[in-house]
C-alpha cells in the first residue's frame, strides 16, 4: 500500500514536471537561438549597408576590410552574395554551406535565419541571410554561417539545469511521499499489529487513536471501542460460567449428603439401586462442575509465560496416577529421552494437559491395557506422548474429540464430562503449542503435546540447572 501510494504521488509529480519544463526548455532553446540571431542580423545589416559599391561596380571597398576584421574578431564566416548566388567578397573562414532556402528568401527582399531553434541534437550552424538594397532594387545578400557549437552548449548546459532541479524536486517529492503515506498508513499499519495481538490472545493491546487523518482516527477509536465491548463480554461470559459452577456447588453437595441419608431408610431392591443411580448422576454433575470451572481458569489465562520441566512434570503426573492405573489393572509406563525437558508454557498447563490425556487413557485401555508417556525435545520444543492400547478412534472421531461436551457413541456410559481435551486445547494453544491425536499401531490413541522451548539462558544459568537436573533417562514401569 504504501509503495502504491508513493508511485502514485511520483507519477502525478512527473507529470507535473513534464508539463512545466517541457514548455520552459523549449523557450531556452529559442532564447538562445534568438539571442545569436539578433546579433547576426544586426551585423549582416551592417554588412549589407556597406556592400552596396562591391555590387554596383565591382570595387570592394570598405566591405573587404569589414569581413577580415569580422572573421579575425568572431571567427565567424561572412560572404556577400549578388544576385545570381554568386559570391562577391567572402571572409577567410567562409565555408560553403546549404543556404539555397535562406538565399532565396533574401534575394526576395526578406531577413532571413535558419534554424528557427538550436536543438542539443542539432549539428548544422546558424545561417543569417539579409538583403542588399539599392533603390528598392536588391542587388545581393549578405549572408553569415555561425557554428552552432556554442548555442548548443548553452541549450545543454540549461537543460541539464532543469533536468537537476526536476531530480531534486522529484527526490523531495519521493521524501514527502514517504511521509504522507506514512502518516496516512501509520494507523493501519498499527491497527493490523493490534488486531493480532488480540487474535494472539492479547485482549488489553489498543490502537493509538490520535495518528493520521481524522477518518483513520475515527475508525481507530470505533475499533478501541469493539475490542473494549469484545473483551468485556467475553469477561463476562467466562465469570459467568465460573459464578455459576461455583454457586451449583454447594446445593449439588447438599441435595448429595440428602440423597446418600435417604440410603439407610431404603428396603426395597429397586428403591436401593434407584438410589444408587441418583449418587452416581450427583457424582458426575459435580465432575462437569469441575471440569467448566477449569475451563473457564483455563481461558482467563493471559499469556503469562513459565518454564517448566516437562519430564520431571511427567515423573509426577504418572507417579500420581499409578494407584489408579493399578487398581483398573492398567500398566502406566514413562519413557524420558531428554531430563530436563524445558518448555515455556502457561502455568500448569503441562500438569493438567497431562492428567486430562491420563486419565483418559487409563480409562479407556480397559484391564491388562499399557499406557506410556513419552518425553522428548523435537522442533525446538519439548514433545510429549502419551500412548494407550484401547480401541481408539475414528477419523471423524478424531476431529470432534475436541468440542465441548462431545462423547464417543460407544463411550456414553464412561465416566466423565466430555471437557478434558478442550481443557487440553485451550492450555496447549494459550501456551502457542500443539496438539495432535492419531491412531496407534496397531490399536489404540496417541495423544500429542508440543511445546516451545524457552530462550536460550546465560551460561551460567545454563550450567545451574544441569546440577539441579534430576536424571530420569531409564524407562520405568510403574
Amino acid at each position: 500500500m504504501r509503495r502504491r501510494l508513493v508511485i502514485s504521488y511520483l507519477l502525478l509529480m512527473v507529470l507535473v514536471l513534464v508539463a512545466l519544463e517541457t514548455p520552459l526548455a523549449i523557450t531556452l532553446a529559442s532564447r538562445e537561438t534568438e539571442r545569436v540571431r539578433a546579433d547576426r542580423l544586426a551585423d549582416a545589416t551592417r554588412f549589407a549597408s556597406l556592400a552596396g559599391p562591391a555590387l554596383r561596380g565591382g570595387v570592394p571597398g570598405p566591405i573587404a576590410a569589414e569581413l577580415r576584421s569580422y572573421d579575425e574578431l568572431y571567427g565567424i564566416g561572412a560572404a556577400v552574395v549578388d544576385r545570381d548566388r554568386d559570391i562577391v567578397i567572402g571572409s577567410a573562414l567562409w565555408q560553403a554551406a546549404d543556404t539555397s532556402t535562406v538565399l532565396d528568401t533574401a534575394l526576395s527582399g526578406q531577413q532571413v535565419s535558419d534554424p528557427v531553434s538550436v536543438w542539443p541534437w542539432s549539428t548544422g550552424p546558424v545561417v543569417v541571410a539579409v538583403p542588399i538594397n539599392d533603390g528598392g532594387e536588391v542587388l545581393g545578400a549578405v549572408v553569415i554561417v555561425t557554428p552552432a557549437d556554442e548555442v548548443r552548449r548553452a541549450v545543454v548546459t540549461w537543460w541539464l539545469l532543469l533536468a537537476l532541479a526536476g531530480l531534486l524536486v522529484v527526490l523531495a517529492c519521493v521524501l514527502t511521499a514517504f511521509g504522507l503515506a506514512g502518516w496516512v498508513l501509520r494507523p493501519v499499519t498499527e491497527l493490523d499489529a493490534v488486531t493480532h495481538e488480540i487474535a494472539e490472545g492479547d485482549r488489553r493491546a489498543r490502537v493509538q487513536h490520535r495518528l493520521g487523518p481524522p477518518e483513520l482516527r475515527r475508525l481507530a477509536a470505533s475499533f478501541n471501542h469493539m475490542a473494549d465491548v469484545v473483551s468485556d463480554v467475553m469477561d463476562r461470559q467466562r465469570a459467568f460460567v465460573a459464578h455459576a459452577s461455583h454457586q451449583l456447588r454447594n446445593p449439588l453437595t447438599a441435595l448429595r449428603l440428602r440423597v446418600e441419608e435417604l440410603g439407610p431408610s431404603l428396603t426395597d431392591p429397586d428403591g436401593r439401586s434407584e438410589h444408587r443411580l441418583a449418587l452416581e448422576e450427583t457424582d458426575r454433575l459435580a465432575l462437569v462442575l469441575d471440569a467448566l470451572l477449569t475451563l473457564a481458569r483455563a481461558e482467563r489465562e493471559e499469556n503469562e509465560r513459565v518454564t517448566v520441566d516437562a519430564a520431571a512434570a511427567a515423573a509426577s503426573r504418572v507417579a500420581a496416577w499409578t494407584p489408579l492405573a493399578r487398581r483398573e489393572s492398567v500398566t502406566l509406563r514413562l519413557a524420558v529421552t531428554d531430563a530436563p525437558a524445558y518448555a515455556q508454557t502457561v502455568p500448569t498447563a503441562v500438569d493438567q494437559a497431562l492428567d486430562a490425556l491420563i486419565d483418559n487413557a487409563v480409562k479407556f485401555s480397559g484391564a491388562g491395557g499399557v499406557v506410556t508417556v513419552a518425553v522428548a525435545y523435537q522442533d525446538d520444543g519439548v514433545a510429549l506422548e502419551v500412548r494407550d492400547t484401547g480401541p481408539g478412534m475414528t477419523d471423524s472421531q478424531l476431529g470432534q474429540a475436541t468440542e465441548r461436551f462431545w462423547r464417543a457413541p460407544d463411550a456414553q456410559n464412561v465416566d466423565g464430562a466430555g471437557l478434558g481435551l478442550t481443557i487440553v486445547a485451550v492450555l496447549v494453544d494459550a501456551s502457542d503449542g500443539r496438539l495432535t491425536m492419531r491412531s496407534g499401531k496397531p490399536q489404540g490413541l496417541v495423544a500429542g503435546l508440543w511445546f516451545p522451548a524457552p530462550a536460550p539462558v546465560p551460561q551460567a544459568d545454563a550450567v545451574d540447572a544441569e546440577d539441579r537436573a534430576v536424571d530420569l533417562r531409564p524407562t520405568a514401569a510403574l
